[in-house]
């Protein structure tokens, strides 16, 4: 249930008419409830809150674009992102411990943001995350997003890279212009769309001249909404991206400790039948956090088609081999 303080402060909010920040209180309430176990209700809360919110955007016209025209086009929040509110945590994934430490300090930077600002100093904001697919660069955003209890924003680059010159530039600034105006975790995931060295040849001098706009607008970003930017292509990334970003983070696939954990962590509800620890982990090594995961599930749903909850070792195993041969 809502604290009295909470009460109070949608009473206030409400009397003021401050929407934005009387959705944020029903965030907080809804993240509380998620924590003490009545998900559903937390689910119902978020939903109603994001139909608000595209509601109060849809009326709004935010974030307005520019055409190359220099015509006004409307263009409405929910077509430049989809919106979250992850329940994903530290306590529900599996990181090596040098990542957990890289983000630990960025939330711990977070949560003290204004005893870090009274001595002029300003908390991380901005952070880099490359590696191979299906090491955790995405599920790392959602659980950063949940434990500040943020939304977390997904910038759709489908919807963000069109072919007009000067429209994709216009909607990167209308992008930063909403992050300005409503705090939350706001992600760029295949960040290498925009983020490609200006020096490759056959580049265009459009997409230079986004990178341009990005690299001028992150700069200028002062909020306390939080900016991720994910790629899977570190190496054909512009150099010039790096010092702006606060931190930047290197995923790998997961070593043994890392996979014994994981398979762990999985069979919750099920019994795994080991015989020979080393000859599961070394059937796994070389597949990314996702793969193992997935491969888990995959023998979790045999068993219940099989009306079981014992699985083998040499079932996990054969999963596994299958999900490597993938790879060939």
């Amino acid at each position: 249930m809502a604290s009295a303080n909470q009460i109070k402060m949608l009473v206030k909010h409400f009397t003021k008419k401050d929407d934005n920040r009387f959705l944020s209180v029903v965030l907080q309430i809804a993240a509380h409830e998620a924590k003490i176990g009545h998900t559903k209700f937390a689910d119902e809360l978020r939903f109603l809150v994001d139909k608000a919110k595209i509601s109060m955007n849809s009326e709004s016209g935010m974030p307005k674009v520019l055409s190359a025209s220099s015509a006004q086009m409307v263009q409405p929040s929910s077509d430049l992102f989809s919106v979250a509110h992850p329940v994903v945590n530290f306590n529900n994934i599996v990181l090596s411990d040098e990542i957990k430490n890289k983000l630990t300090r960025f939330l711990d930077e977070n949560r003290n943001s204004k005893k870090i600002r009274q001595f002029g100093l300003v908390p991380k904001r901005h952070l880099m995350l490359y590696g191979p697919p299906g090491t955790g660069k995405t599920m790392s955003a959602s659980v950063v997003a949940c434990e500040l209890h943020l939304p977390l924003f997904i910038v759709r680059m489908d919807s963000l890279m069109t072919k007009y010159m000067g429209e994709t530039s216009a909607k990167l600034r209308s992008i930063f212009d909403y992050i300005s105006q409503h705090r939350g975790v706001y992600l760029f995931d295949e960040f290498d769309t925009i983020g490609s060295k200006r020096s490759i040849t056959n580049d265009v001098g459009e997409v230079r001249r986004v990178l341009n706009t990005f690299l001028q607008l992150l700069d200028e970003h002062h909020s306390d909404s939080l900016i991720i930017a994910a790629t899977n292509h570190k190496e054909i990334l512009d150099n010039a991206l790096y010092r702006r970003f606060d931190d930047v983070i290197e995923y790998q696939n997961p070593e043994s400790s890392d996979i014994s954990v994981l398979i762990e962590s999985k069979f919750i509800s099920f019994e795994l039948d080991i015989e020979n620890k080393e000859k599961l982990i070394v059937a796994a090594d070389g597949l990314s956090y996702a793969e193992i995961s997935k491969s888990c599930d995959d023998a979790m749903k045999t068993a219940i088609i099989k009306d079981t909850k014992n699985i083998s070792q040499e079932t996990l195993e054969r999963i596994f081999r299958e999900r490597k041969s993938y790879h060939i």
